[in-house]
């Protein structure tokens, strides 16, 4: 049979999507057993899952090792993975933002410094307003740089804001709203029309019903 690979982020907006895709017809017992396995099949629904972190799953889409899989938007537009966006699945939301030290005015007297792991999405959000900007990019504990004066602003996801309260920092703008988005590999959607149009509709469907 012939089969549809599935990359599926690890961790919890996994877990999330794997209870979607199951809602929707293409369950996989085997992936809820504990253990170390990483690839998963069920030859009924015609599917094999495997997890993959987060930020790879386009990699693996893009490349071919996987028809399709589930990545956040911020993924997509940083590294702008040759891929087809077919689907928002509503999960994982929460936005990208620049957030900056409470007492921070942006006089536009000199160049932003601007913290960040999304180097591509910053740079495009600033020159979109015609700012001169010093990206320094990072890729951990993004908060650190504003507080020890490393930068004047950090561009980052927020969620529910509480680690940015904890660290004395504020959103001062949203960039853009962040969810988790279907993708599929351009040659599979080609060769595996039907298998990949059936379960995006099926998708759609669930997602529909439950607005």
């Amino acid at each position: 049979m012939n089969m549809l690979n599935v990359a599926l982020p690890k961790g919890r907006l996994g877990d999330k999507v794997y209870e979607l895709f199951s809602k929707a017809g293409y369950d996989c017992p085997s992936i809820l057993d504990p253990g170390r396995k990483l690839i998963f099949e069920n030859e009924e629904t015609g599917v094999r899952y495997f997890w993959v972190k987060p930020s790879d799953v386009a990699i693996y889409v893009e490349r071919g090792a996987a028809d399709i899989g589930v990545a956040g938007k911020d993924i997509l537009l940083e590294y702008e993975p040759d891929v087809f966006e077919l689907l928002d699945l509503k999960l994982g939301k929460c936005r990208m933002a620049v957030a900056a030290k409470k007492d921070f005015h942006d006089r536009h007297l000199k160049t932003l410094r601007v913290a960040t792991k999304f180097s591509k999405i910053a740079a495009d959000y600033y020159l979109s307003k015609g700012r001169d900007i010093d990206i320094i990019h990072l890729n951990g504990s993004i908060e650190l740089a504003p507080i020890l004066g490393l930068s004047d602003v950090i561009v980052d996801i927020v969620e529910t804001g509480t680690t940015l309260k904890e660290n004395n920092l504020i959103v001062y703008d949203t960039i853009l709203p962040i969810s988790a988005r279907l993708v599929a590999n351009k040659s599979s959607y080609q060769f595996k029309s039907e298998a990949i149009k059936n379960l995006r509709q099926k998708l759609a469907s669930l997602l529909e019903e439950t607005v």
